[in-house]
């Protein structure tokens, strides 16, 4: 049986589904939630997005005023009032649980299903569903997939949504793009996606665009091809604030992959990683805790100031 056709029977068989995606959610993560989300309603299942983020980037906040009344939000410590013995949850945009909104509910479910874009280590989760694909542009275009090949169609709203978070994880298409990341787009455009829309979930705070080119000015290549900058100490940043300026350093003629630390608003220190894919970020990132493939990474770390991570992040590099 194939693996779509799989899940489709765990999901159309399940009394109900919850559906969680990582912590700091982006425009991806709660894209492909949606996306899942509307695919349950299809099958007449019902279904809860698990979001315990108590704060949200600028074009997430956006998008959760906005969600249709079809769409349930929990949070984690409610599942147990909506739990049942034959309940699944779907996880999107991670596999690996100590990046989940709350890891501790996995032991509720008998039954879990992976939809993730970045790379498999010993830290995923085990015995599960899996489409788990690092070819695949974001969370968002392998769940397009299942939509397009279960035929759900979507709302206009729905539809924009999924596409925001392709948008964002290709930074408009310019990285992780393929074929089949354009038929993706192509679909959710025949579903009457807005493209002027997405640019709504993504315009920028001008503030933060000029903190962002602060941290710009102060960049070091290592090595001729690694790009490496940290944020002013006195300074504390949004995790997307330091997600852009990776993506703005990588775009540099010469730089193979990008680094950025800073200290978060949310506490600890950041860092963002990007690479044009020949270069493992995900590696050096998991030094840090964190994770993520040959395109993107991030992680936060609590215990350390950022000298001590540069330190860190310098001898990884080496």
């Amino acid at each position: 049986m194939k693996i779509e056709n799989k899940i489709k029977r765990k999901i159309r068989t399940s009394k109900n589904i919850f559906i969680m995606a990582h912590k700091n959610l982006d425009l991806d993560a709660i894209g492909a939630c949606i996306g899942v989300s509307s695919i349950c309603n299809s099958f007449h299942k019902k279904n809860y997005i698990v979001v315990d983020d108590t704060k949200h980037e600028l074009g997430v906040g956006k998008l959760l005023k906005e969600i249709e009344s079809n769409y349930t939000l929990i949070k984690s410590k409610e599942i147990p009032k909506y739990h049942h013995k034959n309940s699944i949850l779907i996880i999107v945009d991670t596999n690996k649980a100590h990046l989940l909104q709350n890891d501790q509910i996995l032991h509720y479910f008998n039954h879990i299903i992976i939809l993730d874009h970045h790379q498999e280590t010993d830290q995923t989760i085990p015995n599960t569903i899996q489409i788990i694909d690092e070819n695949a542009s974001s969370a968002c275009e392998i769940v397009t997939k299942l939509i397009e090949k279960y035929r759900i169609k979507l709302t206009e709203k729905t539809a924009t949504f999924i596409l925001a978070g392709i948008v964002l994880d290709t930074s408009n298409f310019i990285v992780k793009t393929d074929i089949n990341t354009y038929k993706a787009a192509y679909y959710l455009a025949q579903q009457k996606a807005d493209p002027r829309k997405v640019q709504y979930f993504l315009k920028q705070d001008i503030k933060d665009y000029i903190l962002r080119q602060k941290v710009i000015t102060e960049v070091e290549v290592i090595n001729e091809k690694y790009a490496v900058t940290v944020a002013p100490d006195k300074i504390k940043y949004k995790r997307e604030e330091l997600a852009k300026i990776a993506d703005t350093l990588l775009q540099f003629n010469g730089i193979e992959a990008s680094f950025v630390l800073g200290n978060r608003i949310d506490g600890g220190v950041g860092l963002s990683a990007r690479s044009e894919g020949n270069i493992n970020v995900g590696k050096i990132a998991e030094i840090f805790g964190g994770g993520g493939d040959n395109h993107d990474a991030a992680a936060q770390v609590k215990d350390i100031d950022l000298p001590k991570a540069k330190e860190e992040l310098l001898k990884a590099l080496d």
